[in-house]
Formats: structure tokens, C-alpha cells, sequence
């Protein structure tokens, strides 16, 4: 998929990719929010939409390049990978930073929603394969539970945003120019841009030494490619925490997975069906990206009020990331046949 590059260039490659994120991930969360609050649309779904489909990108693109090289453990090794390192390393680092408000709507519905995907995956892979027919099935219930969910969440939000909104705006009147919306979109394409360009080089320069170092394609996609294209949501996550932009963390990572379940795989495997995959997949990676999906309802619920927003908390983000390093040792042991 990628062309040799000598070993001081993918050092090189990776420390540049580090920094381009870093000046990035700031200047899209930025522009995201005034976007959301220019158009007065939901920032959950400024967050699912433009923030986790647009940093998906990479998935994307390495996916489908994967399936033309005859790549299949590493194309859907990438998009399940991403999609469980988008819940237990990105939430759970974001958690870490600042811990997360989450609506009733996001709760109830989003997370049991992205594991109900899980399991209608696992049945449509069942055989071991994803033909063209089956990718064309993921594709079109894409196609109707993001207009769906968008709507519902539209309905849902909370009902005090336009008292907010008028309170910033008699707080900041003068600042009419920087909260433009040509302003907000010109920050948002430069930063999604660099976000995805910055990637690729990562990428780039990370599957270069695990390939040298001889480690099989289904991991590298579980951990360097899957790692290294999530490093955008990552980035985003990060800026958008620390900003206090809690729906933009949470649909960040909803809206990703959405796409990579359903999007990416469809997409990559519409262009190079997959004859046979690792039954890793669905006996091990698809199974805990279920289970990390329903996490997101069982630690965000308001257990005393269950139709009030609730909290993700340090311990509950702890929880996440210890998950995540027993997985990888696991799947390590797995592949190198100790286990």
C-alpha cells in the first residue's frame, strides 16, 4: 500500500505528522464551533457530521487502497480497529482531561445504537466474507439512520441553547467579524485538511517500520493503521475537551463509527470484495467493539435521573483504557499463536 521510505524518513515523517496535528486539531474544533453556532444546529450533530465523518477520512482512503492491494485483514483490521480505539483511547484520554456531560438522547440511543451495528455486522459476516451485496447493505443503512438520528437528535436537544446563545451574544457583541461564518468554514476546511494530510504521513511512516519489524497485516490494521488514522479524532478530542465542548467529543467518536462501520466497510468492499478475513474479527474484535459501545449508555446514564444528563467520569474513562492495553495484549498473543 505504501511505498518503502528509509528508516530516519519514517522517524521523520511521524514527528511532523505530530506536530501538523497539533496546530490543526485547535483550528478545526474552532471553526466546527462557530459553525454550529452560526447555523444554530446541534454541536452533537456539527460533531457526528462534519467533525466524525471528516476526520474518517483516512479510514477511508486507507481501507479502499488496502482492498485494491489485496490487503483484507488490514481494511477491515483499520475500520474496526479505529473503531474500538475511538472508545476506549480517544474518549477515555478526553474523559481523563475533562470529564464528559452526555444528554439522554445521546446515551439511550447513540451507544446502543452503534452496538445493535455491531451485531447486524457480525450477521452479515457471518460466512467469513463481505461481498458487494453485503457492502451495498451497509451502505444503504447508512443511508437512512444518519438523516434519521440527525432529525432525532434536532428534536432532542437541549431546550436552553437560544437562552445561551443570547446571553454570549449580549456578552460579546464586538466580536461580529472572528464569528463570521466565511471565517468559521475557512477555519474548518484548513484544519480538517491538515488533519487528514498530517495523517496519511503518520500512517506512512508508522506501517514502514511495523513492516519492517515483520508484524501481519490484521495487526497492523488493529493497532498501527487503526491508531494512526484515528489520530485525527484524537486531536479533535483532545482540543475539544479542553475547550469544555463535550458534544463535539461525544459525536466525534459516534459519528465515526458510524461511518466506519457502515461507510468504510461498505465502500472499501463495494470497490474489492472481501473473499475471507481473520475470524478474529468476529470472534474477538467485533464482540468488544459491542460491548465498548453499550459502555457509552452504562457509564453516561444519570442513574438517579435517568431522563437528566449524566456524566462519564476519570474512573469510568480508567476503565476504558485498561481495557484497551489487556485487548492489545491479548491480540497480540493470539496472533503470534501463544494463546
Amino acid at each position: 500500500m505504501y511505498s518503502d521510505i528509509p528508516f530516519w524518513l519514517s522517524i521523520l515523517m511521524m514527528a511532523g505528522g505530530f506536530a501538523a496535528l497539533a496546530w490543526s486539531s485547535d483550528l478545526f474544533v474552532d471553526g466546527a464551533a462557530k459553525v454550529a453556532k452560526a447555523l444554530g444546529i446541534s454541536p452533537f450533530i456539527i460533531g457526528m457530521v462534519i467533525i466524525g465523518f471528516g476526520t474518517s477520512a483516512p479510514e477511508l482512503c486507507v481501507s479502499v487502497m488496502s482492498g485494491f492491494s489485496g490487503h483484507a485483514n488490514l481494511s477491515l483490521g483499520n475500520a474496526y480497529g479505529s473503531c474500538i480505539f475511538n472508545i476506549a483511547v480517544i474518549l477515555g484520554v478526553a474523559v481523563m482531561i475533562f470529564p464528559l456531560v452526555t444528554r439522554p438522547a445521546v446515551t439511550f440511543v447513540a451507544g446502543p445504537g452503534l452496538a445493535a451495528i455491531c451485531l447486524f455486522s457480525m450477521f452479515i459476516l457471518r460466512d467469513g466474507s463481505c461481498s458487494r451485496t453485503d457492502a451495498a447493505v451497509f451502505l444503504a443503512v447508512f443511508a437512512v439512520l444518519l438523516p434519521l438520528y440527525c432529525w432525532f437528535d434536532q428534536k432532542t436537544k437541549v431546550s436552553d441553547k437560544s437562552r445561551r446563545k443570547k446571553k454570549r451574544a449580549a456578552i460579546e457583541p464586538a466580536k461580529e467579524e472572528d464569528s463570521s461564518i466565511v471565517v468559521a468554514v475557512a477555519k474548518l476546511v484548513v484544519g480538517l485538511s491538515v488533519l487528514v494530510g498530517s495523517s496519511h504521513i503518520l500512517v506512512w511512516g508508522a506501517v514502514d517500520l511495523a513492516t519492517f519489524f515483520g508484524v501481519s497485516d490484521l495487526v497492523i490494521g488493529l493497532t498501527i493503521v487503526a491508531a494512526g488514522t484515528s489520530l485525527p479524532e484524537l486531536a479533535s478530542a483532545i482540543a475539544s475537551a479542553r475547550r469544555g465542548e463535550h458534544e463535539f467529543v461525544l459525536g466525534n467518536i459516534i459519528g465515526s463509527n458510524l461511518f466506519n462501520m457502515l461507510a468504510v466497510v461498505g465502500l472499501a468492499c463495494v470497490i474489492a470484495p472481501v473473499k475471507s478475513f481473520s475470524p478474529y474479527v468476529l470472534s474477538r474484535d467485533l464482540p468488544l467493539l459491542t460491548l465498548l459501545s453499550l459502555s457509552i449508555l452504562v457509564f453516561g446514564v444519570n442513574r438517579r435521573h435517568p431522563r437528566w444528563p449524566g456524566a462519564i467520569t476519570r474512573r469510568e474513562a480508567a476503565v476504558w483504557l485498561v481495557v484497551f492495553g489487556v485487548y492489545t495484549v491479548i491480540m497480540f498473543l493470539q496472533e503470534t499463536g501463544r494463546v
